[in-house]
């Protein structure tokens, strides 16, 4: 290797930009048991990558299957939850830094503030309203981190179709694309993060402190 390979080397972007990851998902199992399983392997692979995972704060359903799959392969959870919802969501003690919030505004704020790349895995209204509003900032030029939907046996497909019913009817327009990865397997879902993340121009991922707190 010459020293010019050794320079390019050097700049070229690196991998290690995922080191925190939020996920939204159901407070709920729902009906399909590979959902709660695609969860549990997700948390596991955090653990042993060393990302941290960053979550609504519950301990029920898809959200505490993550959680606890990741605390208990000895990886680092950060859950972050209004006060209004600790007794409803049952919120899990036992993560690593726990963040209770006023509101679900500062919530979102704090979720977005504190990770690399965002996953959704299956879930509800509340999962859906978090992805799409991360989908709209990312639209209108606000970051630049990544965005997966954990696909687990289809679940996301009527929202891809209704995408591709958005773009050809040109309400997505290309000057205003949607990027968003997906993957089938929830073993593909860090390497998806890492390889997008790679090629994000420096600088690019967060929005200025003041635009976050108009948002």
């Amino acid at each position: 290797m010459d020293l010019t390979d050794f320079t390019l080397q050097c700049h070229m972007p690196t991998m290690n930009k995922i080191k925190t990851v939020c996920v939204y998902c159901g407070s709920g199992p729902g009906t399909n048991p590979h959902f709660v399983e695609g969860a549990t392997t997700l948390g596991k692979i955090f653990a042993e990558n060393g990302v941290s995972l960053v979550y609504g704060g519950g301990s029920n359903g898809l959200m505490g299957a993550i959680a606890k799959s990741t605390l208990d392969h000895g990886g680092n959870v950060i859950g972050i939850i209004p006060d209004f919802l600790i007794a409803r969501e049952n919120a899990l003690a036992r993560v690593q830094e726990l963040i209770v919030t006023p509101d679900m505004h500062d919530r979102k704020r704090l979720m977005f503030e504190r990770s690399d790349a965002f996953v959704a895995l299956p879930g509800g209204v509340g999962t859906l309203e978090e992805l799409v509003e991360q989908l709209t900032w990312q639209q209108l030029g606000r970051h630049t981190k990544p965005v997966l939907l954990a696909n687990i046996d289809g679940f996301w497909e009527p929202l891809l179709a209704l995408l591709a019913h958005m773009r050809a009817t040109e309400f997505i327009r290309p000057s205003l694309a949607v990027e968003i990865l997906k993957a089938e397997r929830v073993q593909d879902i860090l390497p998806s993060l890492r390889a997008a993340a790679a090629l994000a121009p420096e600088g690019t991922e967060q929005m200025a402190p003041e635009i976050v707190q108009r948002l």
